[in-house]
């Protein structure tokens, strides 16, 4: 599936690691070390972490493993148990590579699946070998990608959101045009659109792409639309192919409502960036820098969106930071995930969002900018202009 995009983008391939399919023979490393924070007595502490090591392994009693090679090669192992607090402890679990059968899901489903029913454990952090992390590929274009399609060098990017739900496709699209003629890089669906009978795919993507593309005409801009894309994996597959007939050339996947897994083929299949949407991230106690920075980038996301401090949702200033560098940072040979922070932000917080997180970031607005009401374009306006301003 191919989505025309221009000739800025190379093959994704080049943007990856080696090898965009997983297969069972790809990776020599033989654990994954996943580190969980236990809430449990100090005299019980070995137990429970032993007990962890089997429910996320063979998921039966160490006595009913009779096989060597499985005693040897599958059964997780209990490493490091360091103390964390009063009541705390911070249990490192080796995981055979081989269990995660090479796919995002599965993979999940080894590090916390069974686990996570109980409500005093919480996945803190994993260590993978890179030939592991290099057979998911990673980000196809990462932040050169996204800066080629919008031309945006140098600076943060602008992004903001079409909403409220339940508006028809033309008022959409009305909104998206006001945002693409003010400059906005990216203009996405709100992530409770999907194929609703106020705004069906189909119709909502032609609609707004059409009047994104007409205001990119006018102004000599470049602002892309990127359409969420939801239900069943085919059915995704399906409004892609969609997307693509209109112009479309990045997409918004929430990969904890779609699957994961979801999230893994797509990025191979679609050439073009997806942004990821936090969207049920928080029901899975996984620590946020693993799973919307590290994971989410591991899958394929090139952008990640997560809540700001300071906004409608409870993140701190340093979790945001860990998020941030999880995307970002050096890892394995995969391409950095563009930092997309949001939830509740403003205009006025832009220059301390800039400076918080630097030129590689893309800042996202939404309901703020929408509440100007007949005032919608001139805001939007001051965010470009603000975003510009904070990096000279």
């Amino acid at each position: 599936m191919s989505t025309g995009a221009p000739g800025s983008f190379a093959d994704p391939s080049t943007h990856a690691g080696p090898g965009r399919g997983i297969g069972t023979g790809a990776v020599a490393g033989h654990w994954i070390d996943a580190v969980y924070r236990v809430r449990a007595a100090a005299a019980g502490i070995g137990a429970r972490a032993q007990a962890i090591a089997l429910e996320q392994s063979v998921e039966a009693p160490l006595a009913a493993v009779r096989d060597e090679r499985v005693l040897r090669d599958v059964v997780a192992q209990v490493g490091d148990i360091v103390p964390a607090g009063p009541r705390d402890f911070d249990v490192t679990i080796r995981i055979a590579v081989e269990t995660t059968g090479f796919e995002a899901g599965q993979l999940l489903n080894m590090l916390f699946g069974n686990t996570s029913l109980h409500d005093d454990v919480t996945l803190v952090d994993a260590a993978f070998p890179e030939e592991f992390a290099l057979a998911f590929g990673g980000p196809a274009f990462g932040i050169a990608g996204i800066r080629a399609l919008t031309g945006a060098a140098g600076r943060p990017l602008t992004c903001s959101a079409l909403k409220p739900l339940g508006l028809p496709a033309r008022e959409l699209a009305g909104i998206a045009r006001t945002l693409a003629l003010a400059g906005i890089d990216v203009i996405k669906d709100d992530h409770g659109l999907a194929d609703q009978a106020s705004a069906p795919f189909g119709e909502r993507v032609r609609e707004v792409q059409r009047a994104v593309d007409e205001a990119n005409d006018s102004t000599g801009g470049h602002s892309v639309y990127a359409p969420s894309l939801s239900g069943h994996f085919g059915r995704m597959r399906e409004q892609a192919a969609i997307a693509e007939d209109c112009g479309v050339r990045i997409f918004l996947v929430a990969p904890m409502i779609a699957g994961v897994a979801a999230l893994a083929a797509l990025s191979r299949e679609v050439n073009a960036p997806i942004i990821a949407h936090p969207a049920l991230a928080g029901a899975a106690r996984i620590a946020p820098p693993l799973l919307l920075g590290r994971l989410f980038r591991m899958f394929g996301a090139d952008a990640t969106i997560f809540p700001n401090a300071g906004g409608r949702f409870g993140y701190s200033s340093d979790a945001c930071d860990a998020i941030a560098a999880a995307a970002r940072e050096p890892w394995h040979g995969l391409a950095p995930t563009l930092p997309v922070p949001a939830g509740g932000m403003s205009v006025e917080r832009v220059p301390e969002i800039c400076a918080q997180f630097g030129a590689d970031t893309m800042l996202l607005i939404g309901g703020s900018l929408l509440a100007a009401r007949e005032r919608l374009a001139e805001r939007c306006r001051d965010f470009v202009t603000a975003v510009h301003r904070g990096t000279r």
